[in-house]
């Protein structure tokens, strides 16, 4: 039989977010009246009120593919065409049309963006040959630690505006992380100054099952306190055998008008995944013989008694003042605790092809608690130098994160035995007291800014940078191993982009970020963090007075000191084995994208993108993600008598992707191919206010990985699914 160790705390690593603070102010709120439209008539949405969105950032009902401006990048508030990095946003319309109801599902459709699920509740996401770990809440900076689940990729974007995404290295505003892409979900708020109600209802396959309300409405007479309420519960099966979900969503917000120019925000977000049935990694690749196994899709590898719940709260509240000179004043400060509790069973070895035998079991129970707490105050606006108008932003942020996780071993777990019958009826085993898992606490402070210079009329000059301390206090398995460190980094910014004419940009950028580790040198020291540079040119281009935004860029990522072991050296005083700082990872390859509308009611989404990464040796690495994404989606309202009906539909693309995996005759190169999977909606407006809608993805019922290599084991994506959902808005 072949051994090896459960995928415990290092596989349990996933990007990590707790939900954060309230951003610049949302939602372009459905006017009032549910009348129908005439026979024969246009079949057209209600009216659109906007409150409060004086930065021009909200894409609730502007129902289009592409914002009017973002501030991810820089803190100052820009347009696409306007911010010398690669950003996608995820627009609420295009939410919507894709029927996205996980966080996971929003990165899938994401173009530059990779997904790699590992098993039923497990995803990551890549971007340009690195791991994301740099996550926002509204603007504000989200801490991580590398280990335990708690359903932060199951996310229901249902409670966000829209989700900014910004490629490569995005230090200014993150603080620590990866030089791969930041995510920014950003929250919808109370608008509006009358009642709305956005009721949807849906079924699909698996028996699925989702409901969903968005009410909003005043709290006074005039309007200036504003209230909301999102709520969705969703219960579902899956193409995965004895596998259930239940998911529970609630958020409410109130936005209040203290005074024309000031506005008080506070709100509380609620998400529980209760899942039953979930597996632990994925399924053996060989047979005992060496021979490649080909499992039915819905193979699952947990049990009955086998599930991951997790549960996310937040509180939020956030004070803004915009003074009569443009410039404005925002404090946010908001507290976020995610649980976990998993029950979990880990099979591995490799089964003989005749009798099953050969597999054995690593039942695990994990209990977990993380508490994160934030602060952030930012100050932007104009000033005039020169007699030329520029812009100016600064701020400092504060994130300190606690995490608990316990571990509980089984007593006397039971033999598989024959592995072809397979059914999850594997035993649940009797559990000994918990001990530590992992326990720390991670604190980050920054401090950070960026002017952005007129320096002629064509030619703008962004310069910025972010000074940060960072610090960590943690203990390993079984409460041993006590670590404790700080440093501190600069991270600069800068951009230059030249107008060629009214429609083009052309610009060039320099951005960095770092993120600590904890090795040390052969006198005690601790490494450097290490450090990642991204440079990045091209062109942009906005079109339609800003409804159509295009770009294309060149990209090379640097990551540098990187940790490598120092050949016969010890830590002083320890049996560790000492590191330097070496050279490390290349990344580079180009994105295209275009987003917005076409003509009208023509919304396009596309995007391609390809990198190559290589270490300090110059040999291939992160070949376990796609080098090529092709990401498209497009909808069209027909013209004349059938405007009514709105159908869409899109294609994911990624090349082949391949690892060296463990099998029973060594190691060997498994992979997959490269693949497209089809996706397709239509919409039929009854009348202004009712609706009905028709998802269909994987169309073609593609049979593929969703990983290969984890843990040498594998894992089948889900095949095709269909959900038709009703929805109301008055």
């Amino acid at each position: 039989m072949h051994h090896q160790r459960p995928p415990g705390r290092s596989a349990i690593v996933q990007p990590r977010f707790a939900l954060r603070r309230t951003s610049a102010l949302v939602f372009l709120a459905l006017a009032a009246g549910a009348a129908t439209a005439q026979d024969g008539g246009v079949a057209t949405l209600p009216s659109v009120q906007v409150v409060g969105d004086t930065a021009g950032t909200t894409t609730e009902g502007t129902g289009s593919y592409t914002p009017r401006a973002t501030a991810a990048s820089t803190g100052l508030s820009l347009s696409l065409r306007e911010t010398p990095q690669s950003v996608t946003v995820m627009t609420r319309q295009r939410m919507d049309d894709e029927d996205m109801r996980s966080l996971a599902d929003v990165m899938a459709s994401t173009p530059g963006i990779s997904v790699q699920n590992f098993d039923s509740e497990r995803y990551t996401f890549n971007s340009r040959g690195f791991s994301i770990s740099n996550y926002m809440y509204d603007g504000v900076p989200t801490a991580f630690d590398v280990g335990y689940a708690a359903g932060e990729s199951s996310v229901d974007p249902i409670i966000y505006d829209r989700v900014e995404i910004v490629r490569g290295a995005t230090g200014l505003m993150t603080g620590a992380g990866n030089p791969s892409a930041s995510i920014n979900l950003v929250r919808k708020h109370a608008d509006s100054r009358e009642f709305k109600a956005d009721l949807s209802a849906g079924v699909g396959n698996w028996d699925t099952y989702r409901a969903t309300a968005d009410l909003s409405t005043p709290l006074n007479a005039d309007g200036s306190v504003r209230g909301r309420i999102v709520t969705a519960y969703q219960d579902n099966h899956s193409f995965l055998d004895d596998y259930q979900n239940r998911k529970t969503v609630f958020y409410g917000v109130v936005d209040a008008d203290l005074t024309a120019n000031t506005t008080l925000s506070a709100g509380y977000n609620y998400q529980n995944n209760d899942p039953q049935g979930s597996s632990w990694g994925g399924f053996p690749l060989w047979y005992a013989d060496g021979g490649r196994t080909d499992w039915r899709r819905s193979l699952n590898t947990g049990a009955h008694w086998t599930s991951w719940g997790s549960t996310t709260q937040g509180a939020f509240a956030s004070l803004e003042h915009r003074f009569d000179n443009d410039w404005r004043v925002q404090a946010v400060a908001s507290h976020s605790r995610n649980e976990m509790d998993g029950k979990l069973l880990y099979l591995y070895g490799w089964p003989d092809r005749e009798t099953g035998e050969g597999m054995g079991a690593s039942p695990a129970w994990y209990l977990g608690d993380r508490k994160q707490n934030a602060l952030d105050l930012k100050a932007s606006g104009p000033f005039t130098m020169f007699g030329r108008r520029h812009e100016a932003v600064v701020g400092a942020s504060f994130n300190r994160q606690k995490g608990d996780f316990d571990y509980r071993s089984p007593s006397d777990p039971a033999a598989v035995g024959n592995f072809l019958n397979w059914n999850g009826s594997y035993p649940e085993p009797d559990w000994n007291d918990s001990v530590t898992a992992s326990r720390y606490t991670t604190t980050q402070t920054g401090w950070y800014g960026a002017l952005r210079l007129n320096l002629a009329d064509p030619l703008k000059l962004i310069v910025g940078g972010r000074y940060s301390t960072w610090k960590t206090d943690s203990v390993g398995f079984g409460g041993e191993g006590h670590t404790a460190f700080d440093k501190n980094s600069f991270t600069p910014y800068a951009g230059l982009l030249y107008d060629i004419n009214d429609t083009y940009t052309a610009y060039v950028s320099y951005t960095g970020i770092f993120n600590p580790q904890s090795y040390q040198d052969r006198d005690a020291n601790w490494l450097d963090p290490l450090e990642g540079k991204s440079y990045e040119a091209g062109v942009k281009g906005e079109f339609l007075e800003g409804r159509l935004n295009a770009s294309a860029a060149v990209f090379q990522i640097d990551q540098d000191n990187v940790a490598q072991a120092d050949p016969g050296q010890m830590v002083p005083g320890t049996t560790n084995q000492a590191y330097t700082a070496a050279k490390g990872t290349r990344s580079r390859g180009f994105d295209l994208e275009v987003s917005g509308e076409v003509t009208p009611g023509w919304n396009l989404a596309a995007g391609w993108s390809h990198w190559t990464a290589r270490d300090g040796d110059g040999n291939a690495i992160q070949t376990d993600q796609p080098r090529s994404l092709v990401r498209v989606f497009t909808t069209y309202q027909l013209p004349g008598d059938w405007n009514r009906l709105t159908v869409g539909g899109g294609v994911n693309w990624q090349s082949h992707v391949y690892t060296i995996a463990s099998g029973p005759n060594g190691d060997e190169r498994v992979g997959q191919g490269s693949y497209a999977i089809t996706n397709l909606m239509a919409r039929y407006r009854f009348n202004r206010s009712l609706s009905a809608q028709l998802n269909v993805n994987n169309l073609f019922d593609r049979k593929y990985y969703s990983q290969i290599g984890f843990y040498s084991q594998g894992a089948w994506a889900a095949g095709r699914s269909a959900m038709l959902t009703m929805r109301y808005q008055y």
